[in-house]
């Protein structure tokens, strides 16, 4: 078996995307598993497509386990940890287009997640907002 997870693109314009994340876990776990894939983000009006996205807010619930964040990279570097057994916002608009990708060698611009100390029965709720880069 593996855990039951699911994406769901909540937005998609020309500027932002948002995206919703679940997990119930199996024991399972997930280990650096693409959640936002640049390939998959719409164009601007010109067609250029988006190479890199900003993260500019989470909101989260996890039980049971932590959520690691990161930039897909040749060695990926971690975004943001989400504590275990933790509900909160984190908001980064504040920042001048939000916590950029700040990955080095071989970045793709996708965003991954990991998932640590899951248990059967453990679960995350994310949504997670983001700023495109063409």
């Amino acid at each position: 078996m593996a855990d039951a997870v699911s994406i769901t693109k909540l937005q998609d314009g020309p500027k932002k995307a948002a995206f919703y994340l679940t997990n119930l876990s199996d024991g399972t776990g997930e280990s650096a598993v693409k959640k936002i894939d640049m390939s998959t983000l719409a164009t601007n009006a010109e067609g250029t497509a988006v190479t890199s996205v900003s993260i500019s807010k989470v909101t989260f619930s996890t039980v049971g386990m932590s959520v690691t964040l990161l930039y897909d990279a040749t060695t990926n570097v971690v975004a943001l940890g989400l504590p275990a057994d933790y509900s909160d916002t984190i908001d980064l608009s504040d920042q001048v287009n939000g916590l950029p990708n700040y990955a080095g060698t071989g970045v793709t611009g996708d965003i991954l997640l990991t998932t640590v100390g899951h248990t059967s029965g453990d679960t995350y709720s994310i949504v997670i907002e983001v700023i495109k880069k063409y």
